[in-house]
């Protein structure tokens, strides 16, 4: 099942790319594969229930270098509806450089939210 698209957010890196799209609570992919969700509180975790960092105003997806991995893992909410991204986006905001100790993890470190099927962080087959 497909959705309608006019609530679909773009999140973006620094450079000014796209990275993602957010349907809260639902991170996306460029291509539409469901990557990670953000809580209330704007925490971000990947589709495998770990920390990935917080999604900023910008919006941009931002972790501190000093975080760890030994924050607990969260289940992941129900499986999402399917979407289809459009074809295009609309130009990114000039982004201010980020703080010292701050990454772009959608720029910096994309592999932090893989796909449900990819990932070195997905629970082990039984």
């Amino acid at each position: 099942m497909n959705t309608s698209t006019s609530r679909l957010v773009p999140v973006y890196t620094t450079r000014g790319d796209l990275g993602a799209y957010l349907l809260y609570p639902y991170l996306y992919s460029r291509q539409g594969e469901w990557i990670g969700w953000v809580t209330p509180d704007r925490w971000v975790y990947s589709v495998h229930g770990h920390y990935v960092g917080w999604l900023s105003d910008d919006p941009r997806v931002l972790r501190r270098q000093s975080d760890s991995f030994g924050r607990p893992r969260r289940d992941p909410p129900a499986l999402p509806v399917s979407i289809r991204p459009p074809a295009t986006a609309p130009l990114a905001p000039l982004m201010p450089e980020l703080a010292h100790g701050i990454v772009d993890v959608l720029q910096d470190d994309p592999d932090l939210l893989p796909p449900v099927d990819f990932g070195d962080l997905r629970e082990d087959m039984d």
